[in-house]
Parts: C-alpha cells; sequence; structure tokens
C-alpha cells in the first residue's frame, strides 16, 4: 500500500523496542498530534489513538470487522502483524455469528459463574503464595501463574501442564519471533497442546464431568451439536485470556505498588478501596494493550480515507490516556470513579472473562499485600516483557520480604 494514499503518515510500530521502553509515551505522540495515523511497519495499518475513534471504530463491526479475512495475512485477525494461531471464537467473528457463540460463552463468565469459583481461586492464591512465603525472597511472577493454572482447571485440562499451556500463549503475545523460546512454542509447544486439547475434548464428548470442556460439547448452535472445531476455538481464546491479561495486570500493579509505598499502605489499612484500585489499574496499564480490526468498506472516518482491506490498530491503552476523558490520565489515582476505561474493550467484543479477570487481580494483589506488606522490588532486575504491543508487563520481578507462615497444609504447587 502506497503511503499517498493513506494520510497523515506517522512513524509508528508498536511491536518495536522504542515502542516497548515508553508504550504511554509512544501513544501519546500520536494522541497529542493526528489522533488517527497511518504506519507503513508490517504492510501498513491505521492508528487509532483517541477515546472518540477507539470507541467509535469498536462499535462499528459492519466496518471494521473482527472476523478472519484474506488482507494482512493469514493468522489471527486481532493482532499485527498476523500470527499463525488457531481460529478463536466468538472474538474473530461479528455479529450475527458472534452472538450465537458469545450466548454460549456468556453463563460460564457470568457473575453467578465466578462466584462459584472464587473458592478455586483463593486456594490456588494462597498456595501459591505459601510456596514463597517462608523463604523471604522470591520472583513474583511465580505468584501470578495463578490465573494460568485457575484456567486450566477451570476448562478441564491436565493441571500439571499449567506452565507450558501459559509459556505458549506468552510467547506467540509477547515473545519475539525467531528466537528459540518463540520457535520452540510455535513448532513443539503449540501442536503438541493442541492434540491434548483435542483428546480431552473427545473424552468429555464420550464422559462429560464438571468443567467448562463438558459443558460446551454439550452445547448446541443452529440447533446442532457444537463441532469439534468450535469447541477448540472457544478453549484456546479462554486459554489465552485467561492465562495472559490478568497476570499482566497483576504484575504492573505490584511493580507500581512497590515504588509507591503511600498508597499500598492505604490499601492495606483500607481493604474496601481495592475495588475501585483495580479499576484504576486496569486503566492506567491496560493490560491488553491493542486489538486489530480490519476496514471491510472504503470510508472517511475521523477525517482519514480508509480503504477497503486496510487494518486497524484499536489502542485501549491509549484511550484510557485520553485526557479529554480522564483528569491526568498519566497518574494513577485509586480514588478515581466513575472510571469508563477500555481495558475490557468496547461493543459486542468486550472481554467475556472481566468478572474472573477482577476478581483474579482482586485476589491477587490484596493477598500479597497482607501477607507479604513490606515486599520490596529490586528495580534495576526487572525485566520487561519484550515485546509490549498487545500484552505489557514483567516477566521477573524480583522481591525481598520478611518471611511469614504458610496457611494451607494440603497444597501442592504443581
Amino acid at each position: 500500500m502506497e503511503s499517498p494514499a493513506r494520510c497523515p503518515v506517522i512513524h509508528f510500530d508498536h511491536n518495536s523496542p522504542e515502542h516497548s521502553a515508553d508504550p504511554a509515551g509512544s501513544y501519546r505522540k500520536i494522541r497529542e498530534s493526528v489522533k488517527v495515523g497511518w504506519t507503513e511497519a508490517h504492510g501498513g495499518y491505521w492508528v487509532l489513538s483517541d477515546y472518540a475513534s477507539v470507541f467509535d471504530a469498536a462499535r462499528d463491526d459492519e466496518v471494521f470487522s473482527s472476523r478472519r479475512t484474506e488482507y494482512g495475512g493469514e493468522g489471527l485477525s486481532v493482532v499485527i502483524p498476523k500470527t499463525p494461531h488457531h481460529d478463536h471464537i466468538p472474538i474473530e467473528l461479528d455479529p450475527p455469528e458472534f452472538r450465537k457463540y458469545r450466548k454460549i460463552v456468556n453463563p460460564i463468565s457470568a457473575p453467578a459463574a465466578v462466584e462459584k469459583m472464587k473458592a478455586m481461586v483463593d486456594r490456588h492464591v494462597a498456595g501459591f503464595i505459601d510456596s514463597v512465603i517462608e523463604n523471604g525472597k522470591c520472583d513474583l511472577t511465580s505468584v501470578i501463574g495463578v490465573p494460568s493454572i485457575v484456567t486450566i482447571e477451570w476448562l478441564g485440562l491436565d493441571v500439571s501442564e499449567w506452565r507450558r499451556y501459559s509459556g505458549a500463549h506468552f510467547q506467540v503475545l509477547a515473545g519475539i519471533p525467531g528466537t528459540p523460546e518463540h520457535t520452540q512454542a510455535v513448532e513443539v509447544d503449540f501442536p503438541y497442546l493442541a492434540e491434548r486439547i483435542r483428546q480431552r475434548i473427545t473424552e468429555r464428548r464420550a464422559d462429560p464431568e464438571d468443567d467448562i470442556i463438558s459443558y460446551l460439547v454439550q452445547q448446541e448452535v443452529d440447533g446442532k451439536p457444537l463441532d469439534d472445531h468450535d469447541t477448540f476455538a472457544i478453549v484456546d481464546l479462554l486459554i489465552s485470556g485467561g492465562v495472559g491479561t490478568t497476570a499482566s495486570l497483576v504484575s504492573n500493579s505490584l511493580g507500581w505498588l512497590a515504588r509507591n509505598p503511600d498508597v499500598r499502605q492505604r490499601l492495606i489499612d483500607d481493604p474496601s478501596l481495592m475495588d475501585h484500585a483495580v479499576e484504576e489499574f486496569l486503566r492506567y496499564f491496560s493490560p491488553t494493550q491493542a486489538l486489530a480490526r480490519t476496514v471491510m468498506r472504503d470510508t472517511d472516518f475521523h477525517g482519514c480515507p480508509m480503504k477497503k482491506g486496510d487494518r486497524a490498530l484499536l489502542s485501549w491503552s491509549s484511550a484510557n490516556r485520553d485526557p479529554q476523558l480522564f483528569d491526568s490520565p498519566d497518574e494513577v489515582d485509586i480514588d478515581r470513579w466513575p472510571n469508563r476505561h477500555t481495558a475490557f474493550g468496547i461493543g459486542v467484543h468486550r472481554c467475556a472473562g472481566s468478572h474472573l479477570g477482577r476478581y483474579m487481580s482482586h485476589a491477587l494483589i490484596s493477598q500479597v499485600l497482607q501477607r507479604m506488606p513490606d515486599y520490596r522490588v529490586d528495580v534495576d532486575a526487572l525485566e520487561p516483557y519484550p515485546r509490549q504491543g498487545v500484552n505489557s508487563g514483567y516477566q521477573r520481578i524480583p522481591a525481598t520480604f520478611t518471611p511469614g507462615k504458610r496457611t494451607l497444609t494440603d497444597y501442592t504447587l504443581m
């Protein structure tokens, strides 16, 4: 695509080391100048940075499609560049097909369903903290593995393989293509894990249990049983969302609280502040930084001439820093309310797992503050994700704290 047909043209690549060094600043430059701009990176795509453009595009599924198309290559449609990946349902569908599958997912992610999961989440949080509490030091990312193991157990997959699921999905979204770790994930881990999921689907069709895969194989779409392909696509999406976003949010939040002890102490002294604090952390850190759409017809959008087949990046994180909607957007204010952040997306594709994500984040941050109230992070040894274009966060958070006592006697960390 030639740049003269796309205006204004900006220098931007959300997968670059330059962007990863300061994602908020990178988006701020666009938001304070053009708001919507065209970059030549990765074959070319539009970047939507302000709240108004992100809001409008996310609610217009006819123009900004989430489904897989031939435009922009092959692979997962909601990232740029597209990455080789299994279909994800329903995130890669548009209405009306989208609603048929979202109707299946909603009951298992609704507040009532999350209420039934709280005991499992709390147990894993306690168990993960127990695994390090007596040592007085740890890598906090080991504690943040809770969302991964909860997701795998909830689905009904082999819990002993939770680390492999987590690592593979992390590499695809935040790893660097061409590295041994990324190659291992794409060429070895994903094929292996895909086969394990398919085996479990077959097993649950024959002998259902009390888990999500058993629930899915008993559902229907258009009067027909959900087939293996669609069941797999839903399961893989639930894994992808479950193992990454909450860990991303909690890693950023704990790192920030370590640098802001006055706010940390407020949350320790008054746990009732945590609900609003989590919403503010969601706004400020935006664990899913941005997702992509495909323009399905020529249109003039917020003054920009978009063509059929153009790719567009909707930046939730940049919209969450728009001063048109948020006062002092580059500051964390745990008292901010109401908080109309876009961390879970906007429109029909808004994240179905938002209720569970909120609860897991609340449980993890609260328990760390209660049981490791004086934790200190070695800021110089922090290791951020190699790429922060989709998920932001840290892959290593070395910390020290006053040792404490275990709370569970019958928990073994797999």
